[in-house]
């Protein structure tokens, strides 16, 4: 039990250390609503892995190139517009909404896990490292896998909830440096949207 718990700490913290369009996305949520209304966020991956992880399993490797192709163009056009978003709060100067905190925690979590199942990372990982993990561990015993989940998600969530206090007191160091790390954000949104769009319709293409 303790191996595959120490599996689930070491892939959670590689995945939650690794820049991306989530991290990018918490950084411009946290500089545009603040850290208390975004922190819901960072439970995202609670919300969509649920239906990624039963899917995978399902078929785990012969996920057909395809359908990841289309997770790609999906997902970029959803980060471009993301980026938008972020590009526009960053020109407006605009830090706060007059939106009720309850109702942007909720959108802010909604946009995150959306995110996440248009994007083909979860389905790669689940379908190549963490599909196999789970299902030896599950093999083993049931205590194996619960250990597994809990370490990986544990973690995750945890670095998310560390990247966005961390972000929220770099914004407090410097009223500038809120919008330096907004345009920062709607930046990293933007590139990461194009590289994924890059890579989809490269797949299609062949």
């Amino acid at each position: 039990m303790l191996v595959y718990l120490s599996q689930g700490l070491v892939l959670g913290f590689s995945a939650a250390a690794q820049p991306g369009p989530l991290q990018a996305y918490l950084l411009s949520q946290t500089i545009r609503n603040g850290w208390q209304r975004t922190l819901s966020a960072a439970f995202a991956p609670l919300i969509s892995d649920g239906p990624i992880v039963l899917l995978v399993l399902l078929v785990l490797t012969r996920t057909p190139d395809w359908f990841l192709n289309l997770m790609r163009l999906l997902g970029g056009l959803f980060l471009l517009y993301l980026a938008w978003g972020a590009y526009r709060a960053f020109a407006q100067g605009a830090e706060v909404t007059a939106v009720s905190d309850t109702a942007v925690a909720q959108q802010s979590i909604f946009k995150a896990a959306l995110m996440n199942v248009l994007s083909p990372n979860p389905y790669i990982f689940w379908g190549t490292i963490g599909g196999p993990i789970l299902i030896s561990a599950w093999r083993e015993s049931v205590g194996a896998a619960v250990a597994f989940l809990l370490g990986f998600y544990g973690t995750l969530i945890g670095g998310f909830m560390a990247f966005i206090a961390l972000f929220a007191v770099a914004k407090s160091l410097d009223p500038r440096l809120s919008r330096v790390l907004s345009g920062v954000s709607a930046l990293a949104l933007a590139l990461f949207g194009l590289y994924q769009l890059w890579f989809g319709l490269r797949g299609f293409w062949g």
